[in-house]
């Protein structure tokens, strides 16, 4: 059954759209980037009637099977296109190299296995990546032996790579108009392949930076992080623009330009270069390549000779972490996995983002989508022709960056701004709140870079990042790790040149770190048992993805002493909502003393799809409880017409939380040895306030 989202893609979007579970439907044991495999389901599958998309399914897998060369089958596929006698179509990875002996091009293709196939000039010249790094095709292949044992018996007829041949981008653009922000930004997530529930606000903004080098020229982007995050997959599978390149097997002339014969490398063809595996602080690197690297990701140029050359690649470097965040900087900092050669202040001061990969969760089976999302050359070629657009300056008429902010970080923060405004907003359609948003996201990103430069290399001055609105209030911007462990990170924003204390509104809880106050002087966040903390009345924000954040630390000074604990909550109702419930019971029961009854009484509203099952998971609860000295009872809300959440003791504090007892991000409640499943100090947050009043 397609939800509401789901049928208005359908309907905006007809024929560009396609099931995301699909993929997995048809794959097999065919080894293709999704975007092949999606070119074809457009082909037959971009539709949302159940009959259509069956027998869609069914063509596109007939289409594999006999299409499709698998590496260990290459001599059955050559014998079938021998015994024919004519042509047969293949779906394959296709390079051409120059045969300069002979003045011709010829193909050769990866997995059939077969080489110096003539190529004509026009069709290299329509297809230059054919050139580098090769493209996958359907092509058409004929077997016709000669006695001659120079010349091939094999033959090219014709060539399609696999890739839109055109699109409508002012319908793209009327389209988009159709959408809110968080319906647009939820389409754009289910092309990715996700399910956008999984992802809170933040999360979602750090998958849509992962699209930027696909829209800006020339954008410099690394993302450090845990094994399985998904770093490499948007590279690898999502465009045919861009290629994913193992970071040991790079060379200045794979890259740029091999002076011996001239030809051009990567940079020259291809819109995204990205390099996998780029952590390992042993691996040995070209020095004359990272000097190389660092003037074109600086000028956009490289020479040939005496020939300077430009190009518009943008570089991706993605890599795993071997220590978590608190370590990095405590001892080192979070560039701390990049290879020595590269580990140098002027080669990273050319990246204009650093993505937190540290934030983005382990990639779990129910993170996939199995709703519509743009069929991936779609969205492809729309990113690519937003590359001729520059929205740098959509902020400008609302904000001002300090003065204090370096022409390069300026850099940085914008290409990053018009990228995320280009994937987000094509039709300038964003209110002067969604501009600041991302004009933060932005800046943080750049900071990340900035603020660990300064612990490589002295000379870099100390920069406090903020911006300024048309009334001249300045809001400073944080890194969340700034705010998680300020102990360890050097905290460059505190006042301004002119010892005018910068303006931090209300409504922002992640310019200050709300755990520090929680529990102050505290390397970790969970409060030590001898120390007690002094109660008393305060407002604290938490940012998305914060961690270290528990119901002990929230909640367990303000219930010790407690013998009746009022709980108001409208949703508490589904399995991970009452399990919220009982973690909050295991508080309780950790701040009473072992020979007191407490009771916890909770007011919620009944289940309208489940209510048996809501009352038996409570009947759990409260046969668990008893023997530990808590006593939980409940009632319904007949007039369903509560919805403030608050936690109200018989010592006199009031505890009223935004979002009730659910702070945190989605995890994996199914994996018994995952941390995130056992302690709670390691899962992430949602955005939520919490206000402390005594009554």
């Amino acid at each position: 059954m397609m939800n509401e989202l789901d049928k208005k893609i359908n309907e905006v979007f007809a024929g560009l759209v396609v099931r995301k579970d699909l993929v997995k439907a048809v794959k097999g044991n065919a080894i293709v980037p999704t975007y092949v495999l999606e070119y074809l389901l457009g082909q037959y599958c971009a539709t949302n009637d159940e009959e259509t998309i069956q027998a869609g399914i069914e063509m596109v897998k007939n289409i594999l099977r006999d299409h499709y060369v698998h590496r260990n089958e290459a001599g059955l596929v050559k014998s079938v296109i021998k015994e024919k006698g004519r042509k047969h179509k293949v779906i394959d990875k296709i390079s051409v190299e120059l045969n300069d002996k002979n003045d011709t091009y010829e193909a050769e293709f990866s997995n059939l296995g077969i080489k110096k196939i003539l190529v004509d000039s026009g069709t290299v010249k329509a297809h230059p990546k054919l050139l580098v790094g090769g493209v996958w095709c359907i092509a058409d292949v004929e077997y016709d032996h000669s006695e001659d044992g120079n010349v091939t018996p094999w033959t090219l007829s014709s060539l399609k790579p696999i890739q839109l041949s055109h699109f409508d981008y002012d319908s793209y653009i009327e389209a988009r108009k159709k959408f809110s922000t968080d319906e647009w930004i939820d389409l754009l997530i289910q092309s990715m392949g996700f399910n956008p529930e999984m992802f809170g606000k933040r999360n979602k903004m750090m998958q849509l930076s992962r699209l930027i080098p696909y829209c800006e020229r020339n954008y410099n982007i690394i993302e450090l992080g845990p094994k399985g995050t998904g770093k490499s997959h948007i590279y690898s599978e999502f465009s045919p623009h861009g290629i994913l390149i193992s970071g040991g097997e790079v060379t200045v002339p794979k890259l740029f330009v091999n002076n011996a014969n001239g030809k051009l490398g990567l940079v020259g063809y291809w819109n995204v270069v990205a390099f996998d595996e780029f952590a390992g602080q042993a691996k040995k690197v070209d020095k004359a390549l990272v000097d190389i690297m660092k003037n074109y990701m600086a000028n956009k140029s490289f020479s040939r000779g005496i020939e300077t050359l430009g190009a518009e690649a943008s570089m991706v470097f993605v890599g795993n972490t071997a220590h978590p965040v608190p370590y990095m900087l405590k001892h080192s900092d979070l560039f701390e996995e990049v290879p020595a050669k590269y580990h140098d202040s002027a080669f990273l001061d050319r990246l204009h983002f650093y993505l937190p990969g540290w934030e983005i969760d382990i990639v779990r089976g129910e993170m996939f989508s199995d709703g519509y999302g743009f069929v991936v050359d779609y969205i492809a070629e729309i990113l690519r022709s937003l590359r001729n657009d520059d929205y740098s300056d959509r902020y400008a008429e609302h904000f001002t960056l300090s003065n204090e902010i370096s022409t390069r970080d300026r850099d940085g923060i914008n290409k990053t701004f018009s990228g995320l405004m280009k994937v987000m907003f094509p039709h300038d359609g964003a209110t002067v709140k969604e501009i600041e948003e991302i004009l933060r996201f932005a800046i943080e990103g750049r900071k990340r870079v900035k603020d660990q430069l300064m612990r490589i290399d002295s000379t870099y001055q100390e920069t406090k990042f903020y911006y300024e609105d048309k009334e001249g209030k300045k809001y400073p911007v944080t890194t969340l790790e700034e705010d998680e462990y300020p102990n360890y990170y050097h905290r460059s924003i505190t006042i301004d040149s002119n010892n005018e204390e910068l303006y931090i509104p209300k409504d922002r809880g992640d310019v200050k770190s709300n755990a520090d106050k929680l529990v102050e002087d505290e390397d970790t966040p969970v409060a030590k048992e001898e120390k007690s903390l002094e109660l008393k009345e305060q407002h604290l924000e938490f940012s998305e993805n914060q961690k270290g954040i528990t119901y002990d630390n929230l909640f367990g000074e303000y219930l010790k002493g407690s013998s009746e604990i009022v709980i108001t909550d409208p949703y508490v109702r589904i399995f991970f909502q009452v399990r919220n419930m009982m973690e909050f019971i295991e508080t309780v029961i950790k701040y009473k003393a072992v020979e007191d009854v407490v009771t916890v009484h909770l007011i919620t509203i009944a289940d309208d799809r489940n209510p048996e099952g809501q009352v038996d998971f409570f009947t759990q609860i409260q046969q668990s409880a008893m023997p530990a000295g808590v006593t939980f009872t409940w009632e319904f809300d007949t007039t369903e017409t509560i919805h403030a959440r608050s936690v109200v003791t018989d010592t006199g504090w009031k505890i009223s939380l935004d979002r009730g007892l659910d702070i945190y991000q989605q995890y994996d409640m199914n994996n018994t040895f995952s941390l995130s499943n056992r302690l709670q100090e390691y899962r992430g947050c949602k955005g939520f306030e919490v206000t402390y009043i005594k009554v």
